[in-house]
């Protein structure tokens, strides 16, 4: 299990003051010294947090490595393939929206093609690739088909239902992870995850890695990103250890 510390919001805090601080990749410094296994941030066509800037600074000085996640959109793509972080997330995008909701929508064969000839370009460059998609199996089936190294469940259905909803969704989540793995997939969740729900979802046999970024960077503000990272590794890798590894 790897925990990839999500750092948006680190940005969005600088961007209300459209100043040059908190800084995202003093923050990455410190969330590797908590035990992050690797960086993930959004560069989003509209620019609203995290800057080209950002990125360039962490490819440089993140250790660990940089998950870059980007939409199908050409300007971010060519970023991503001059600069060649450690691996691209392609994610749905909407100017409206606050943060990303819900996964890639591969049921248009327009959008697949488009998809389908990102990940090649990326794949071409050496960078590793994955998709945000839903735990939906019609969807997994056809991340696969696209030749993906890896899809991320969206996990927000789970983080947003009630108590009483969450088995439901934890067993789909199951289900899915189960098959990602069938059809030749690594795995990744993440979305909405915090320190109260992440156990179920990191017990979850098969799933390789977590991205979790807006809890983390809440609890930081009063404990530090570096406590706030190794807080959600212990809760993560105790979870873990509680099924085996």
């Amino acid at each position: 299990m790897r925990l990839y510390i999500n750092l948006d919001h680190v940005a969005t805090v600088r961007e209300a003051r459209r100043t040059d601080e908190p800084d995202p990749v003093r923050a990455a410094v410190l969330a590797e010294l908590g035990g992050a296994q690797a960086i993930t941030v959004h560069l989003r066509e509209d620019r609203r947090h995290i800057k080209d800037r950002d990125v360039l600074l962490l490819l440089e000085t993140v250790r660990t490595g940089v998950n870059l996640e980007l939409a199908v959109e050409e300007e971010v793509l060519k970023f991503a393939l001059e600069h060649r972080p450690m691996q691209a997330t392609l994610v749905p995008e909407r100017r409206e929206e606050i943060t990303t909701e819900g996964g890639l929508d591969l049921g248009d064969a327009g959008r697949r093609r488009r998809v389908g000839e990102s990940l090649a370009r990326l794949r071409e460059a050496g960078i590793k690739t994955s998709l945000f998609i839903d735990p939906v199996e019609e969807t997994i089936r056809l991340a696969a088909e696209l030749g993906v190294d890896a899809i991320e469940l969206h996990t927000g259905e789970y983080a947003n239902v009630s108590r009483e909803g969450r088995g439901e969704q934890l067993r789909r989540l199951e289900r899915a992870t189960s098959l990602g793995h069938e059809v030749g997939l690594a795995v990744h969740a993440g979305h909405g995850l915090t320190y109260e729900n992440v156990s179920p979802v990191a017990a979850i046999p098969g799933i390789e890695e977590l991205n979790i970024g807006h809890s983390v960077v809440s609890r930081a503000v009063f404990v530090g990103m570096e406590r706030a990272v190794r807080q959600m590794l212990e809760i993560v890798t105790e979870a873990r250890r509680g099924v085996g590894g």
